[in-house]
């Protein structure tokens, strides 16, 4: 069975309603491995949110989102309201990428060439422009349903690869902006399309992404939650994602371990409860490696967690701890049952005792009289 936690170890309670009730948050992001239910905990964490405040957008970074498959509605590049909700609303990345960079007719810019030659400023670049549009919008809080780790640790890079992009395009801009202007000119470019608007564009990002990356950093503002299975890989994978937040210097305090196997009354195949001893053994590595962090547990379930309605019942569980039938308070019927049951086999043993004692007896007298 899963550790259970109370109040009596100390431990920091074993839910998110930390983050639901810190009302200063702006930004959440939630990440982890790819298929641990990043989506479906990311949809949860933002349909409690939306009890308690005026107004929540959740966003899917994730260029194979399923956030539309989570709440079995379409959602596109622009806020859209969630069915049965008012005040929450969900969008896809823009993934704006290098096309928002202007194109002259009949051939790439040459400048947006240049930008588009230094690694990871693309998709720095598209980064920038979803925060700029969504710092446009009046939300109290934003949820980022993110892609798998590795995807996630760029976009948190993003901020410093756009400075350092910029610093190179500057240089290159200094160096041969003479030379640029004559290329754009010869190939009939005008004012709009030339390196100085571009130059332009890339510094207000430049503006937008200095003043989030001091919100990221903000632990009053931000926070990431961290979603796993237990097992290996995802234990290692959770490790890492927060050793690298660390340096980014962006606050984490929260572990959703998710498809977690209790040992119901009615369990009986052989592999569940092969898998029930592997998840404990790296559960229990999760409360040794993470003693100061809210823990919480969610089962594995028969079925996909998919509407409204499923999430909105499954959240529950973010808030309050699962408990299994087995750990769940035995009715007063059930206790006068299984204590008469107990009394019969006491009895059943004290008979069988005696009956034993009689026939050690019995056969101890017999080689006696053998010996006689």
């Amino acid at each position: 069975m899963a550790t259970e936690i109370d109040g009596s170890n100390e431990l920091p309670e074993a839910s998110i309603r930390n983050i639901v009730e810190q009302e200063e948050l702006k930004w959440i992001f939630v990440g982890g491995k790819g298929g641990v239910g990043k989506t479906t905990c990311s949809s949860m964490l933002a349909i409690l949110l939306a009890k308690v405040r005026p107004s929540v957008l959740i966003i899917s970074t994730d260029p194979a989102h399923n956030l539309s498959d989570s709440f079995q509605q379409k959602f596109t590049k622009t806020p859209t309201p969630v069915r049965g909700f008012h005040n929450l609303f969900a969008m896809v990345d823009p993934n704006v990428e290098g096309d928002d960079l202007p194109n002259a007719e009949g051939m790439n810019s040459f400048v947006s060439e240049l930008a588009n030659a230094i690694p990871g400023i693309d998709e720095a670049m598209s980064f920038a422009e979803m925060l700029k549009l969504v710092q446009t919008m009046d939300y109290s809080v934003i949820v980022f349903d993110t892609a798998p780790t590795g995807h996630t640790l760029r976009l948190l890079q993003f901020p410093s690869t756009l400075e350092k992009g910029l610093t190179k395009m500057m240089a290159l801009k200094n160096k041969f902006g003479g030379l640029i202007s004559q290329v754009t000119r010869m190939f009939g470019v005008n004012d709009e399309f030339g390196e100085d608007a571009i130059m332009g564009k890339l510094e207000s990002m430049k503006d937008v992404i200095e003043q989030v990356n001091k919100q990221f950093r903000d632990p009053d503002l931000t926070t990431f939650v961290c979603v796993c299975i237990p097992e290996f890989l995802s234990l290692y994978e959770t490790e890492r994602l927060v050793q690298e937040l660390a340096k980014f210097e962006i606050d984490t305090h929260n572990i959703v371990i998710n498809q977690v196997i209790y040992n119901e009354e009615d369990v009986e195949s052989k592999l569940l409860k092969a898998r029930m001893r592997m998840q404990q053994k790296y559960l229990d590595q999760f409360y040794m490696l993470y003693e100061d962090f809210h823990i919480t547990l969610l089962p594995l379930l028969p079925e996909e967690v998919c509407g409204v309605e499923a999430l909105r019942q499954f959240s529950s569980n973010l808030l309050i701890p699962y408990k299994s039938t087995s750990a769940k308070k035995v009715p007063e019927g059930k206790v006068d049952e299984l204590e008469q049951r107990v009394s019969t086999l006491r009895q059943q043993l004290k008979e069988a005792e005696s009956e034993l004692d009689r026939l050690r007896k019995g056969k101890q007298k017999m080689y006696v009289d053998l010996e006689l």
